[in-house]
């Protein structure tokens, strides 16, 4: 028996276009502690989200956290739950739609627009087979994380290697790594924290925080952390703040090991003792919001700050749906499909379909019955 899937099989004038999976972290179905154990048992077997060796990090995963965390998580994921889902997973949606059309408006060609998810549901899998399915032979694999990580990004190739094993006919595939310098995404991203000021005034101190990572992964090669500091500094820029008016910060360190410093919720307090009484805080390193951001960083962070003596607290929302955030990834899509016939001036359908028509014509002649 064959180990590849059969629903790709090769034939003569079998339509095709160009395929876009778009890919963010993941969510658990729903906010109970049966799907968040079943959500983070995915998240954190992965060797690359958790670099310790394989046995002892099983039993401390099914010994201690699966047992305690899951409950936890469930009631804090149950506080940002929404009738259209977990926020990433809603705004996911919606940034797939606004992709879709933007594209449909941008390119005569077909090209067709997946949302996946690393860690649960909509999957990788069902993404790629969905773009399969509409004879996407050409594939761009856009992870919706700015800076690279091996622990987001690269993990995002595994699982899309993984799949790939078990085609037959494989698509040409590309990959984009990174965007954290995209000129157009700094620019999106400070005129959000522009209009953000418009509307509720402007604090003391910008605070940029990303997701933490262990300083062992900085040490081992990674360039997250460099590239999480070049976007401040382009922020900063962009935005004409001096020195004492930002600052990058890491968020949600886990366990006992050193992470990346100087950690939010620790900046937060010490601002706050220091006589700083108002901050505002934004996240460039996600795409969406999603629990880390809408109650680690709006609501816990916050609760930090006004505790040690701040007074005023306000987070700045991810980029989400907002049209010129998408008008950044359609142009990622565009930079990164040159030279595919999609992408071409010159394509029409009605010249792709004589082409076909032509080789059509000549497989019959050689005695293909497909």
């Amino acid at each position: 028996m064959s180990r590849f899937s059969h629903d790709e099989n090769f034939f003569h004038g079998k339509s095709e276009s160009l395929g876009v999976l778009i890919v963010n972290l993941g969510t658990p179905d729903e906010p109970t502690t049966k799907a968040v154990r079943r959500y983070l048992k995915e998240f954190l077997s992965d060797g690359r989200v958790v670099e310790i060796p394989k046995v002892i990090w099983w039993c401390i995963l099914n010994g201690i956290i699966l047992r305690t965390r899951p409950a936890k998580s469930a009631k804090l994921y149950a506080s940002v739950w929404e009738d259209a889902g977990s926020p990433l997973l809603k705004y996911g949606k919606l940034q797939q739609q606004a992709l879709q059309a933007e594209m449909n408006v941008r390119v005569n060609a077909p090209v067709h627009v997946e949302l996946a998810m690393r860690y649960g549901n909509p999957s990788i899998l069902q993404g790629l087979r969905n773009l399969r399915a509409k004879g996407a032979r050409r594939l761009l694999v856009l992870p919706l994380y700015p800076q690279y990580s091996a622990a987001t990004t690269a993990t995002t190739y595994d699982a899309v290697s993984k799949e790939m094993k078990r085609w037959r006919w494989l698509p040409e595939i590309r990959f984009v790594n990174q965007y954290h310098d995209n000129p157009k995404y700094i620019e999106a991203l400070a005129n959000s924290v522009k209009k953000h000021w418009a509307e509720h005034g402007q604090n003391e101190k910008l605070v940029m925080s990303f997701h933490g990572l262990p300083r062992r992964n900085l040490e081992l090669g990674d360039p997250y952390h460099c590239q999480c500091h070049k976007t401040g500094r382009l922020l900063a820029e962009a935005l004409e703040l001096n020195p004492e008016q930002w600052l990058v910060t890491f968020q949600s360190r886990f366990g006992r090991a050193e992470w990346l410093k100087p950690y939010t919720d620790k900046t937060l307090e010490a601002l706050a003792k220091d006589g700083v009484k108002g901050v505002d805080v934004v996240c460039p390193g996600f795409s969406s919001d999603c629990l880390e951001t809408l109650e680690e960083i709006a609501g816990e962070n916050r609760e930090v700050f006004e505790e040690a003596g701040g007074e005023k607290y306000t987070y700045i929302p991810a980029l989400n749906d907002e049209p010129e955030h998408i008008h950044v990834l359609a142009d990622l899509v565009q930079q990164h499909t040159q030279g595919w016939p999609e992408m071409s001036p010159d394509w029409t359908e009605s010249a792709a379909q004589a082409h076909d028509k032509i080789t059509q014509d000549l497989a019959k002649s050689m005695g293909a019955k497909q």
